[in-house]
């Protein structure tokens, strides 16, 4: 091809490290836009499996980021972010200067903004970049991206970020308002499940049945898009974890954290927060979101439907 210094730009390197249900979607998606994506995951036959279709597994993140201008991390949480980063294998210093780490995960604001100048020690961008949209959006490059950081960073990692997403909302210059108005999001998604379970149980404790009031609601004014969404799957019994129990313990636990230094009251997601809680501790962590419901004594929840 002869690509030349000059034409970088138009397509940077991408690597991808993390091909849980968001990251593979993603790497798929940009894969799918014309890029040979690297990919690394801690289990190196599901990033073995991407690369037969495209693309190319690395088996370390170093490695991968050595080779890369824009490297999107989309792993649980700030630990992980972290061990990427600065664990054994050195991704903040093999990352070349000007490289751009896109950083997906939902976490502390406070900790992303630190996570800006830390990288800025070794000539690297960052992008604040926390991603909504589920698993089915992230496949079709449709995911929304709450984005913040500086001119430069948008500057090498924009055709990226596009080809992931439908919207990419450009939040300010400062890392840290990406992360702010995902814990926003995080807030309203964890009190609407929680409020969508305890409605749901409450109908069917009544003896309204769960079909009829799913369709009921699902038109009128008390909808909301995780009532239409979650309830679903407890008409369908199935709760296999899309999204985890234990991923709202996580997130609404940050929600709580980043209000606390303000002193700032958040009656709502605290009870949210210690549903999830008690359902984690009932040994429903692993289970769909969904299944903060089975917190509710004697409802007779709909069984899966066998065939």
């Amino acid at each position: 091809m002869g690509m030349n210094d000059q034409d970088r730009p138009t397509q940077p390197r991408v690597g991808v490290v993390g091909l849980g249900a968001m990251g593979l979607g993603m790497a798929g998606s940009l894969r799918g836009a014309g890029y040979d994506v690297g990919v690394h995951d801690l289990r190196p036959e599901v990033a073995a499996d991407f690369a037969r279709d495209g693309g190319t597994a690395f088996a370390s993140p170093g490695e991968l980021a050595a080779t890369v201008d824009v490297l999107v991390g989309v792993v649980v949480n700030a630990d992980q972010v972290e061990a990427v980063l600065y664990g054994a294998d050195g991704v903040a210093e093999r990352l070349r200067p000007g490289a751009v780490f896109v950083m997906c995960s939902t976490v502390d604001p406070g900790w992303s903004a630190e996570l800006e100048g830390r990288l800025a020690e070794h000539g690297v961008l960052y992008l604040d970049a926390p991603i909504s949209g589920g698993a089915a959006r992230a496949a079709t490059g449709e995911l929304t991206m709450m984005t913040s950081g500086s001119a430069a960073a948008y500057a090498v990692a924009d055709p990226v970020l596009e080809a992931m997403s439908s919207t990419v909302y450009r939040l300010g210059e400062q890392a840290g308002l990406g992360s702010k108005v995902k814990i926003v999001n995080q807030l309203l998604a964890g009190v609407h499940i929680a409020a969508a379970a305890e409605a749901m149980a409450l109908g069917i404790k009544a003896g309204v049945p769960a079909e009829a009031l799913y369709e009921v609601i699902t038109h009128s004014a008390g909808n909301s898009w995780m009532f239409e969404n979650r309830m679903a799957h407890v008409l369908a019994g199935d709760y296999t974890p899309l999204s985890a129990v234990d991923i709202f313990v996580k997130d609404l636990g940050l929600v709580l954290d980043a209000a606390r230094p303000e002193r700032f009251p958040l009656p709502l997601a605290a009870t949210a927060h210690q549903m999830f809680l008690q359902a984690s501790a009932s040994g429903l962590g692993a289970q769909d979101d969904s299944a903060v419901i089975k917190i509710f004594p004697g409802v007779d929840l709909p069984e899966p439907v066998e065939g």
